[in-house]
């Protein structure tokens, strides 16, 4: 419930022995989603909406705005390398949101992230980072060695790379035909929730071949993978960048500590 002078008090007795639920707190601060494609914003939103429930109480999660271009004015600007043209999408996205009300931006597209140095020094609102969110929990996981998966304008910028080697942690790269199929399936099937067990089973050979060759743990670097590979059908732990982003994004509107 909400009393004045801006404090949330949680209710304490909805879930028995729940410890991690606080007494009370400054209101949640107002989550904006800059969206990209579909099923990965989805996800991200709904994970936010139930996830928020086990730390505010049932059926409460802070307030949440998305907006989001039509997917094709991102795909035309990746398809020419116009990274200054989706960040203009992105800005686009998040002067709308800043004046919805939100106080703080998430993109639960990973690729898309490549963009954000065109964004950010003018941007009305802060960003959370999924790749600086994602590279954390990596050391908090205790991983040393990442294999690195996503669509290949993602695996061919250092979107990953500088995060995770600021941490001391190394990273791999698949191979130039396994970035193709995997962008290929990425693209013609997730983005339009199709989850096809050949899809699945190319995942787990080249995932297969990361950890053979010394990686610890999988980034699912792209936001629709984690609906299709997860713990249980991958031969590595993964880092699903969808829910670690979502998460974290709860962990800011609660003020409490995220990556930077």
């Amino acid at each position: 419930m909400y009393h004045a002078a801006g404090i949330f008090t949680r209710p304490t007795s909805a879930t028995p022995g729940d410890a991690t639920r606080l007494e009370a707190t400054a209101m949640p601060q107002h989550i904006g989603i800059v969206a990209c494609s579909a099923e990965g914003a989805a996800l991200c939103y709904r994970t936010i909406c139930s996830e928020g429930a086990k730390l505010l109480g049932p059926h409460a999660h802070p307030e949440i705005s998305m907006h989001t271009h039509s997917f094709d004015e991102y795909v035309q600007c990746l398809d020419r390398d116009d990274w200054e043209g989706v960040g203009e999408l992105m800005l686009g996205s998040a002067t709308k949101l800043a004046k919805s009300g939100a106080e703080f931006l998430i993109c639960p597209d990973n690729t898309i992230h490549r963009a954000l140095p065109y964004v950010q020094s003018r941007s009305p609102l802060p960003w959370l980072h999924i790749a600086e969110v994602v590279a954390e929990r990596a050391v908090e996981r205790g991983f040393r060695c990442l294999g690195l998966t996503g669509t290949r304008w993602l695996i061919d910028s250092e979107v990953y790379p500088e995060p995770i080697t600021r941490r001391g942690l190394t990273y791999m790269r698949p191979g130039r035909a396994e970035r193709d199929e995997i962008n290929r399936i990425i693209m013609e099937e997730l983005v339009y929730g199709e989850f096809k067990p050949d899809a699945t089973a190319y995942f787990q050979r080249t995932i297969g071949k990361m950890k053979e060759a010394g990686c610890d743990a999988v980034v699912l670097g792209c936001t629709e993978i984690p609906l299709l590979m997860n713990d249980s059908n991958s031969p590595l732990p993964t880092l699903d960048s969808t829910r670690e982003l979502a998460r974290a994004a709860l962990r800011k509107a609660l003020g409490m500590a995220v990556p930077r």
